[in-house]
């Protein structure tokens, strides 16, 4: 009798609160932590927190609604997923993009990441480092690179529920407590009632169309659609599982991220570094809230640390998802064990973070190359990926994905996928349905159009 062909088992999600935890995870990143305050303190302040959350319910949950289904239904990665369900070589290259953002993303975000563990050090034993400094040099920063990336590696190795499942459950909530704690310290301070004016007083008058195309941007980003994270992750939930609540409780978690990042931030700055701009992004956070945290007594230095603990902690939980995005690829399609996808495809991230750990060093290759993309000035190896592939393509994917399922496709077959163990019907139904055929796209083409400069200055789109 012949052998059977052994199968890497995908493995699946031991529960939803692990399916919550994880998904959420790779949602909250860096960016709600410090980019979503300043865009909101550039944009208006609390009118734009009120965009921004009206673009997270409007397009946000229906795109991130679109992916889970996608997942589930195809039982399979970005690529298998739309092969599966009868979508072409064309729509198939949206699953492509897909695995290749993730792996590239994967490479330079490690970079930032491991600024944060040099961070977590410099702050606990007090010892002030000049961030220019710091960036510009090799022998801290890409060690540290790759040992955040063998972390990830570390906890992928273990699979979907032994490893993936199990460290976000652990994660997420250590991310939340010391989220509150520091907020809470920060909004106590003498003169903070100045930060929260800024950042949660409305000024309406500073809405305008880059404004609500900013927070549509953002909210894309925000939660993780556009990167087949979400299709990855749907397809390990059980055909039981509520994707309608799951999504309900991942996009809460992380505009409750956002929203607290605001509110950790601005009153620390403003009452205790008044004259300091708060839009002054990777510097703010690694030049600037040092000093602010330190100024805090006692134990500034601790609060500190945590406050890194904490950016670590966020972008662990992302750069697992985006490890696990082209290793579920390389299990489904070459049938390669968890093991063999694991390592090969972390270390070769390792090797691809080299150039975007030297970006910032002045006068290597990597930090001199510019060009212009439609009238937007691009320097650097760093800024260069992070435009094309944690941007332009994030955008391009999102129009794909809503054409692909909106149009190409039955779209009633997702909905009633939406509606298993959700008693998703009627109007909700009907409404997703609609956003998925004609919102979505039409406002993904807006974000694209202005990111290529078609209404002025090109934009990032978020």
């Amino acid at each position: 009798m012949q052998k059977a062909k052994h199968v890497p088992s995908r493995g699946q999600w031991g529960s939803t609160f692990g399916f919550i935890m994880a998904a959420g995870g790779s949602a909250v990143g860096l960016g709600n932590i410090w980019r979503f305050p300043y865009i909101t303190g550039q944009n208006g302040g609390g009118a734009f927190v009120f965009v921004y959350i009206l673009c997270v319910l409007l397009i946000g949950i229906p795109l991130l609604l679109n992916e889970i289904a996608l997942g589930r239904i195809s039982r399979k990665n970005p690529v298998g997923a739309i092969r599966v369900t009868g979508g072409n070589k064309f729509w198939q290259s949206a699953g492509v993009l897909c695995v290749i953002i993730c792996f590239a993303v994967l490479s330079y975000y490690s970079v930032i990441a491991g600024w944060t563990i040099g961070y977590i050090f410099t702050e606990l034993i007090n010892l002030p480092m000049d961030f220019e400094v710091f960036v510009q040099t090799p022998m801290y920063v890409i060690p540290l690179c790759c040992l955040f990336i063998l972390i990830t590696i570390g906890i992928v190795l273990g699979g979907i529920s032994g490893g993936i499942e199990k460290a976000a459950k652990f994660l997420m909530p250590v991310l939340f407590i010391i989220i509150v704690l520091i907020a809470a310290r920060a909004v106590t301070l003498p003169g903070a009632g100045a930060g929260i004016d800024y950042y949660l007083s409305p000024d309406f008058s500073k809405i305008n169309g880059r404004v609500i195309l900013s927070a549509l941007g953002q909210a894309f980003f925000s939660m993780s659609v556009g990167w087949g994270l979400m299709i990855t992750f749907g397809s390990y939930l059980p055909k039981e599982g509520n994707i309608i609540q799951s999504s309900g409780w991942i996009a809460g978690m992380d505009t409750m991220v956002a929203l607290m990042g605001g509110l950790m931030i601005f009153p620390a700055l403003f009452a205790l570094l008044p004259g300091v701009s708060p839009d002054g992004g990777p510097s703010l956070v690694f030049n600037v809230l040092p000093k602010v945290f330190d100024e805090i007594q006692p134990f500034g230095n601790i609060i500190g640390a945590m406050f890194f603990v904490l950016l670590f902690v966020a972008a662990l939980t992302s750069s697992i998802s985006m490890l696990e995005v082209p290793v579920a690829y390389f299990i489904d399609e070459r049938k390669w064990s968890r093991k063999k996808a694991t390592w090969i495809i972390g270390i070769s991230a390792m090797i691809l973070s080299i150039p975007s750990s030297l970006a910032a060093v002045e006068g290597t290759i990597f930090n001199t190359f510019s060009f212009s993309f439609f009238g937007k000035p691009i320097s650097g190896f760093f800024d260069m990926m992070d435009f094309f592939f944690g941007t332009l393509a994030v955008v391009i994917i999102c129009l794909m994905l809503s054409l692909y399922t909106g149009w190409v496709k039955k779209i009633r077959k997702y909905a009633d996928e939406l509606s298993k163990g959700s008693g998703f019907d009627g109007f909700p139904k009907i409404a997703w349905m609609f956003f998925i055929r004609w919102i979505c796209p039409v406002v993904i083409l807006l974000v694209l159009l202005n990111m290529v400069g078609v209404f002025g200055e090109p934009g990032e789109g978020g």
